[in-house]
């Protein structure tokens, strides 16, 4: 496979990123907010939306929102909480970087 082809995909991977993102926030923003102003404790919905945001959490805005979710998690279920907050570091973490998600 030559560069300009590799390139091509890469940029079509992006996008399709980018979209991902617009479409996961879109709906799980309202969700967060509703969850936690609502003080929430349904284990299955939280969960599902920790799940979703952590496959976009590459995204600053994405991952601002599951540590808001995590943080709010936390005093829910503790250990369900660190699980997904080793899932993150799991999928996202760059090891050179020492922010934590807590």
């Amino acid at each position: 496979m030559d560069q300009k082809k590799i390139k091509e995909i890469a940029k079509v991977i992006i996008e399709l990123q980018q979209q991902a993102v617009v479409h996961i926030l879109s709906i799980w923003k309202p969700e967060v907010e509703r969850i936690i102003n609502s003080k929430s404790k349904d284990s299955k919905v939280i969960e599902h939306a920790l799940d979703a945001l952590c496959e976009v959490a590459f995204d600053d805005e994405a991952l601002l929102l599951f540590k808001k979710l995590c943080r709010y998690y936390y005093d829910i279920d503790q250990l369900a909480t660190e699980d997904y907050i080793q899932f993150y570091r799991e999928m996202w973490d760059n090891e050179d970087e020492t922010e934590s998600i807590e």
